[in-house]
C-alpha cells in the first residue's frame, strides 16, 4: 500500500507559485521547490509531475487567486473604469510583496530555452485568453457608444496590455507602487470616449 501524502498539497503549491513568481520558470531548481515546500523531490513528482506539470498548475492558481480583479473589472460599466481597474489592482498587485515584485506571468518566461518552450507558449495562451475577454468587452462599450465607433478595439486592447506589462518589468526594477499608479493615470488620461451617457458617468 502507499503512503498518504504527508503535506498540505494546497499550502506546497502555494509556495511552489512564490519560488516561480520571484524567479521565473527556468530560474527555479528543484532544489528551490523542495525547500520551498518542505517536500522531497519523489513526493513533489508524486502530487504534481514534472517542473513544467507543477508551473501549469501554479499559473492556474495565479490566474484564479491573484488575477481575479480582471474578470471583475470585465463587469464594469465603462471601458475606462474596465482599463482603470485592471491597471489599478496590477499596480497593488506588482508592489504587494516585496520579495516577489511584478507579474508571475510577464516574468515566467521572458527568456527560454528550448526546452522551456512549451511554457513560453502556454503563458502566451494565457494572455490570449484574457486579451480576447478584455477585446470582447471593448467592443461592446463601441456598441453602446461608450468608445467612438472608429475605434481600434485590438490596438486599444494591446495599447493596455502594453501599458500593464511594462508596469510589471518596471516594478520588477523597483518602481514604487505610486509611480506605477501615475503610469495608469498617464495612460488613461487620453482614454477615447464616445456619446454615451455611459461615457460621460466615466471621465
Amino acid at each position: 500500500m502507499g503512503r498518504n501524502r504527508e503535506f498540505d498539497v494546497d499550502q506546497a503549491l502555494e509556495a511552489a507559485l512564490c519560488v516561480f513568481w520571484r524567479k521565473g520558470y527556468e530560474g527555479v531548481s528543484y532544489t528551490d521547490l523542495t525547500q520551498a515546500t518542505g517536500v522531497e523531490r519523489p513526493a513533489l513528482y508524486l502530487a504534481f509531475g514534472n517542473k513544467e506539470a507543477l508551473f501549469r498548475r501554479v499559473l492556474e492558481r495565479y490566474y484564479e487567486k491573484y488575477l481575479d480583479f480582471i474578470p471583475a473589472a470585465l463587469k464594469l460599466p465603462t471601458s475606462r473604469e474596465v482599463a482603470a481597474h485592471i491597471l489599478f489592482k496590477a499596480a497593488e498587485l506588482n508592489t504587494r510583496y516585496p520579495d516577489r515584485k511584478g507579474c508571475l506571468g510577464v516574468h515566467g518566461a521572458l527568456a527560454c530555452s528550448d526546452e522551456a518552450e512549451p511554457i513560453r507558449l502556454a503563458l502566451i495562451n494565457a494572455r490570449a485568453d484574457g486579451e480576447a475577454s478584455l477585446r470582447n468587452r471593448f467592443e461592446r462599450a463601441k456598441q453602446e457608444g461608450d468608445l467612438p465607433e472608429t475605434t481600434n478595439c485590438a490596438a486599444l486592447v494591446a495599447y493596455v496590455l502594453a501599458v500593464l506589462h511594462g508596469m510589471a518589468v518596471q516594478a520588477k526594477a523597483g518602481f514604487s507602487r505610486d509611480m506605477l499608479e501615475s503610469v495608469a493615470e498617464q495612460a488613461l488620461s487620453t482614454w477615447p470616449t464616445g456619446n454615451s451617457t455611459l461615457s460621460g458617468k466615466s471621465s
